[in-house]
Parts: structure tokens; sequence; C-alpha cells
């Protein structure tokens, strides 16, 4: 008989023993629940001097973790690995790792530990829905390229069926940059549902009506410059099981000069189809230091295979003079994976 120890996984430790014809599974918590999340494509690109390139990508792969506890199923230890393309290596981050406890204040539930910033989850899972293609606005590198999605800090998570928000405070650099703890982040997002749908799964078959309040102070941020970074932004979102269609406009107050600056950003879906889907976006970003502006445009189609699968094709251009000769055009293909 061969023992082997697989994995300890976050609070909760998890022994497999291999046997002839049977293996058992122990932890100290009741309950784990594994998911995977990820982005397989191939990406044409012809770059400012016309010349093209072809590759197979798989863009992100996401595996994750919760063990939930037995004294409050609701409360639980979360870990989520990353592996992302690098210039062709792949590598593995640490994305989430956080303890999450359900009700600690009324209708508001906390994360501690490498937790979730407030705004990139939320309109990833209400307004734009194609994370496997795009990041969103404040993430995009040819957008205001400002902040990620998680950082190791504290996150104060309130639900009502007509407002929801979160306030947190981090250190403010995302969890893929250096932390130097001379500054702390605050930061927040603050959630009108004007149809009562505040505590419901954000889902293309139902109909909501959300108008957002986001932003953060940054106060000596090392990856950008060592200075403050400051900024908010204003978002709405309608859906509806034939269409969405979201807005947002973001204004950088304080940083560096290359950070500086307004923006906005558009898309939409419509849902033309059983199982398929037209949708498109458009994102401007105009720098204050006048060395020029950031252009995106997305258009594309999709088709739910299945539950766990959908499959997408789009054409990207990126432009604008403060982009320059990095500015190019991408067809993309691409399988955006559930399970």
């Amino acid at each position: 008989m061969k023992r082997v120890l697989l994995s300890t996984i976050a609070m909760a430790t998890v022994t497999t023993i291999a046997t002839a014809g049977e293996s058992t599974v122990e932890s100290k918590a009741p309950v784990l629940k594994f998911s995977g999340t990820h982005y397989l494509g191939f990406v044409n690109t012809k770059d400012n001097n016309g010349d093209r390139t072809n590759k197979f990508e798989t863009r992100r792969n996401y595996l994750q973790v919760k063990a939930y506890f037995k004294e409050n199923p609701k409360d639980y230890m979360r870990i989520t690995l990353d592996t992302h393309d690098d210039n062709g290596d792949s590598k593995v981050r640490l994305k989430y790792a956080y303890l999450y406890l359900d009700n600690v204040l009324p209708n508001t539930g906390v994360e501690i530990g490498q937790a979730h910033r407030p705004w990139i989850d939320y309109e990833e899972h209400n307004a734009w829905n194609y994370r496997s293609i795009s990041k969103v606005l404040v993430e995009a590198k040819h957008g205001a390229d400002i902040t990620n999605s998680a950082d190791r800090g504290i996150n104060f998570k309130t639900k009502t069926p007509y407002f929801s928000s979160e306030l947190g405070v981090f250190n403010g650099e995302g969890y893929h940059n250096e932390e130097d703890g001379e500054g702390l982040s605050g930061e927040w997002r603050l959630t009108g549902h004007i149809l009562g749908t505040g505590k419901k799964h954000a889902k293309k078959s139902l109909t909501y009506a959300n108008v957002s309040f986001f932003g953060q102070q940054n106060k000596k941020s090392n990856k950008h410059g060592n200075e403050d970074l400051n900024w908010m932004g204003a978002h709405a979102v309608y859906n509806q099981p034939e269409f969405l269609v979201a807005a947002q406009y973001i204004d950088v107050q304080d940083g560096i000069a290359s950070k500086k600056g307004t923006g906005y950003s558009v898309n939409g879906e419509y849902r033309f189809a059983p199982k398929w889907n037209a949708l498109g976006r458009y994102d401007y970003f105009d720098m204050d230091d006048n060395t020029g502006e950031k252009k995106r445009a997305i258009g594309g189609v999709a088709y739910e295979y299945n539950k766990n699968v959908e499959f997408i094709a789009n054409y990207t251009k990126e432009s604008g003079s403060k982009v320059g000769n990095n500015s190019n055009d991408k067809i993309m293909l691409t399988a955006a994976v559930e399970w």
C-alpha cells in the first residue's frame, strides 16, 4: 500500500491515501469546493508596421478551492492559483488567499487576506462578461492601467436588495507588484440597485439596473513611481434577457504624469438568438499631460456551447497617439471554460 500526501490547501489539510482499489480524502473542513476557469485561444495580430504574428494561448487558468467551516457554513477560506502567459512562458501566481466571515455586521461579510478589490470583480460579473478577451477599462494596459483585481488587505462587502457596497483598505500595489509598506489604499464601491436585485446573482436572464460610484485614495503607490494615485468613477448598467448596455466615466486626479487623465468606456450585448450573443465595447482615455490618448474598440460574437463552455470570435483595434508604435489589430478566437 502506497501513501501519498498530495497537498495542504489554505486552512484545510487534505490527505489522499491511494490503495489498490480505493482512496480516502480527509479534511478538517466538512466541505471542500473545487472549481476552475480557463481562457484558451488563438490570436492573429497585425502591428503598427504591418507585420503579422499568429499564436495559440492559454491566457489564464484559475484553480480554486474553498474550505467551508462547520460552525457557520457560509464562512470559508479560499485560495486561487492563477497561471498566465508571459512572452510564451507560463507562470503561476497566487491570485486570492483570504478568509471570508459572513454577517460580521448586518448584511455585511468581510474578506481578510489577499482579497478582492472593490471594483473590477463587480464590473466583470454585472456589466462586462468577457474577461476572457479583455480586461476592464481601469485595468487594461491600453486603457487607464491604474489598478488590478486583488491585493492584500481587508474588504467589507454589504448586500441588500436596493444597495450594495465594498469598502476596503489595502497595501495598494496589487497582487503582482512589489509591496513597500510605505502607504495604504482606501478603496470603495457604492451601488444602487434600482430594481431591487442587489442580493441576487447577476445573470443574463435577470432584469436589473444598477448605478455605481467607485474609486480609491492610494498613498505612495510603489507601482506608480512612489506617488499618490487617487481616482474615482461612475458606472451604470441595464440588463434584460434580450440585451445589456453599460457605460462608465473615470477621473484619475493624482499620480505620475503617465497615469493622470479622464476616460470613458461603453459596452453592450445583443442576444439575437438562443445561445448566440453579439458584443461590442469602446474605451477612450485622455492623458492630462497632453501626451495623447488611448483608444480601443472591440466587436465580436459569442456562442454558448453548454453551461461550461463558451466560444468567442472577436476583432480588437488598439490605437491612439499615446499608444503610438504599440497600436495593433487583433483577430481572436477564444474558448472560455468554467467547471
